[in-house]
């Protein structure tokens, strides 16, 4: 029967693992879609920004009380997860409690750390779900936050509760065992938190527990299971993951500095008879900016994968703020959603298959990308460092520098700076006029 089951084990982890590998390798060819763009500076500052960002999650702490909450999910799911080293090893060996003797009296104490932070958890996840389902948080609602969007944060979240309630009662089952005298299961000092917990089963019998607490180890084993391959597959969760990533690779430059294309900046300093350099490329660009995903960097798609869909970005915009449509939470989630789009047809017709759609008109508008103040806000207030401005100024780029489409007003200031060198309609001879006034 053991040996059956640790076949049947490994078959699952065997499974849960070449799903994960499908889906990682999904989303790199997916971001590799993107152009190629230099994140190799500065490697001790990016490593920097990963520790307090990622894994120290400064940025959360503007907000202190979904901070601690998050930080206690954050910390507690990776804590109690290292315990998942004993029960793979336990699943595929068919022994329990494999560390136990080798820690000694560590080990009740690990447990019981565990058990502390699976707690937090619960409360942590029972809070997040009140205040998106009853309390109705303003920015974690919005027109882009459909069903799926809400649904999938909340799935996420009981997921979590119920593989800490798992984790929990199988200690606690554990532990009545114990008491029992029963073979396969070592005697232990007291698990804390999974000790208020054995009241519920004293009074059955053996067998019955035994199967119930054989019950509980193999939900929280395929619960992970699932829960890694669901995350991988679809779902904002993915962030998880991503974020340290990110944040490693996240722009180091100052948020309000524009990026130039060398080809347009070329022609601006010929046009003011300025030295130009001679790595400046005298070949075409394929695209003045962005239509579509495929235009847009690999940064800016693995921008796409890191969003966390908390609404941080839009309750900051100014342009959402004062009732335009612009929310750069929904610019990257119709990226992320375009290229998931667009690296499903490459699977299914081929590199060169064009289903007519494009980021820029189909998922993004207009009155979106030109509501925008470049005010940085919404990069200020990502806590993985993710940049929505950088993606709406491309699809901006585009609009103007390929299709000539803007508002009458931008249009003059542009023929202005084009025939007269400034914003205003004044032949540059007569630029200085007002000063001959002033000597009169």
């Amino acid at each position: 029967m053991h040996l059956v089951a640790q076949i049947v084990f490994a078959i699952l982890l065997g499974i849960a693992a070449v799903g994960i590998y499908l889906s990682i390798s999904r989303i790199r060819k997916n971001i590799l879609l993107g152009r190629d763009e230099d994140r190799s500076d500065n490697k001790m500052l990016r490593i920097k920004n990963m520790v307090l960002l990622a894994l120290g999650q400064k940025k959360m702490f503007k907000k202190p009380l979904p901070a601690i909450l998050h930080f206690f999910v954050y910390v507690g799911f990776l804590i109690v997860n290292i315990e998942m080293l004993e029960i793979v090893l336990d699943g595929i060996l068919g022994t329990h409690r494999l560390f136990a003797p080798y820690l000694g009296s560590l080990y009740p104490i690990l447990i019981n750390v565990f058990e502390f932070f699976a707690l937090t958890v619960i409360v942590a996840c029972v809070v997040f779900l009140i205040r998106r389902n009853f309390i109705h948080v303003k920015r974690l609602s919005g027109l882009e936050m459909t069903k799926w969007p809400s649904l999938d944060a909340n799935i996420i979240l009981v997921i979590e509760i119920l593989l800490m309630l798992a984790f929990l009662n199988m200690n606690a089952l554990d532990q009545v065992l114990q008491g029992m005298g029963s073979t396969h299961y070592a005697v232990l000092e007291p698990f804390f938190f999974s000790s208020f917990l054995k009241g519920l089963y004293i009074g059955s019998s053996e067998s019955f527990l035994i199967t119930l607490e054989r019950s509980c180890w193999w939900f929280h084993i395929i619960g992970v299971m699932f829960f890694a391959n669901y995350v991988f597959y679809n779902s904002k969760h993915l962030h998880i993951f991503m974020a340290f990533i990110n944040t490693y690779y996240a722009r180091l430059s100052a948020p309000g500095k524009f990026t130039n294309m060398p080809e347009v900046t070329k022609e601006v300093k010929l046009m003011l008879n300025l030295p130009v350099e001679e790595s400046a490329t005298d070949a075409a660009p394929s695209r003045f900016g962005a239509k579509d995903v495929r235009d847009l960097s690999w940064k800016n798609l693995l921008d796409a994968y890191s969003c966390t869909e908390c609404g941080r970005c839009t309750q900051q915009c100014p342009a959402n703020l004062t009732g335009k449509k612009l929310s750069p939470r929904k610019v990257m989630m119709d990226t992320r959603d375009r290229l998931e789009e667009v690296g499903k047809n490459i699977k299914k017709q081929g590199d060169a298959y064009d289903d007519g759609k494009s980021l820029l008109g189909d998922y993004i508008t207009d009155e979106e990308i030109l509501a925008c103040t470049t005010c940085n806000a919404c990069v200020e207030a990502c806590p993985v460092m993710i940049d929505p401005v950088s993606i709406i100024l491309q699809l901006r780029r585009f609009r103007l520098m390929e299709e000539s489409q803007a508002p009458a007003a931008w249009n003059a200031m542009l023929s202005n700076i084009e025939n007269n060198m400034a914003p205003w309609k004044f032949s540059p001879a007569d630029r200085f006029n007002w000063v001959e006034k002033l000597k009169n």
